[in-house]
């Protein structure tokens, strides 16, 4: 038996790393109102993400077994069963708005993510750019359970791993979209010198033109290490909570690496920390970007290709700048 006073319904599909950025949102939430159980409905492969929320329940979803209309409201039937008092949608897209639709009789009490849309056009427009920080996401997802009626305040630190116990450093050198990575040759020859000085490297990837491209490297030296294609998920998350640093893209690794409490050093192209997409406790300090760039931000997601056609913000990065900034937080 259980003294939940009330069961929430949290939707969150979408990327892995915008799943990720939930996490501590919710743990936070969870710990602030442990009278609530939270369901987590997201996609089954996430799983592993939410481990560390407490009072909480995951429903995993393999979203090809709800196709359609008439799929997601199969689903809301399924998800009645729960007889949650309320939806928190963390996610705001169609899909979630057929299933609130379809629940609408049974759960009243609604709120949406809102996602800033406007200001973030403001951000990305070519010109007369608004430059200015917009509130984070971690704070949009807050705000969702706010607006139900609970309080929530956000501590915007990391929370420490209980098993640091790693020297290595972590690098996560891809990204959905090229204008959000770094020049992979660049960042091949920073983990060949960090490799050369005595640190032990560890590279993460996935899909198997990633794990071809981190074996070559590996290869490279007895210092590299490559995770990709040889851990599940699970395993991963775990050992980058044990890493004292993770270099990575504005990618989900960020986000992993957050929940975790690994500190991050984040290279970013096309997108700006602006934006309210960096990694949850993580220091704009430790946010390396081209500031000088007129052109940025160009896009939230990096997904818009570059109307430049060469990538300045990428290729004009010093590489010796990330590895000075490696260098400077692991000694």
């Amino acid at each position: 038996m259980n003294n939940f006073k009330d069961r929430i319904l949290v939707f969150r599909f979408s990327s892995m790393g915008d799943v990720a950025m939930t996490v501590p949102v919710l743990r936070e939430f969870a710990e602030q109102n442990p009278e609530i159980e939270i369901l987590i409905v997201s996609k089954t492969v996430f799983k592993p993400f939410f481990q560390s929320v407490p009072n909480s329940l995951f429903i995993g979803v393999d979203l090809e077994n709800y196709k359609g209309i008439l799929g997601l409201r199969k689903l809301a039937s399924e998800l009645k069963t729960y007889k949650a008092s309320m939806i928190a949608d963390l996610h705001n897209v169609l899909r979630t708005k057929i299933l609130k639709l379809f629940l609408s009789f049974s759960i009243r009490c609604k709120a949406t993510l809102d996602k800033g849309r406007k200001e973030k056009r403001a951000l990305t427009r070519r010109r007369d750019k608004e430059l200015k920080p917009l509130r984070p996401m971690s704070e949009r997802y807050a705000d969702v359970f706010r607006n139900l009626g609970f309080t929530v305040n956000l501590s915007h630190h990391l929370y420490p791993h209980p098993d640091k116990k790693e020297t290595g450093i972590g690098i996560a050198p891809f990204a959905n979209y090229p204008e959000k990575m770094y020049p992979l040759e660049k960042m091949k020859d920073i983990c060949m010198e960090l490799a050369e000085k005595g640190y032990t490297v560890y590279l993460f990837g996935g899909g198997q033109k990633e794990f071809e491209i981190l074996q070559n490297w590996e290869n490279l030296h007895p210092n590299i290490h490559s995770f990709a294609g040889k851990t599940l998920l699970e395993e991963q998350i775990k050992f980058i909570g044990t890493l004292p640093l993770m270099v990575s893209m504005d990618s989900a690794n960020m986000h992993i690496a957050s929940l975790v409490g690994t500190r991050v050093i984040s290279v970013w192209g096309a997108t700006h920390p602006f934006a309210g997409f960096l990694g949850y406790g993580q220091k704009e300090e430790d946010a390396i970007q081209m500031d000088d760039l007129e052109c940025r931000p160009c896009s939230i997601f990096g997904n818009k290709p570059c109307y430049k056609k060469d990538l300045p913000c990428l290729q004009t990065l010093d590489k010796n700048l990330i590895l000075s900034k490696i260098c400077t937080v692991i000694s």
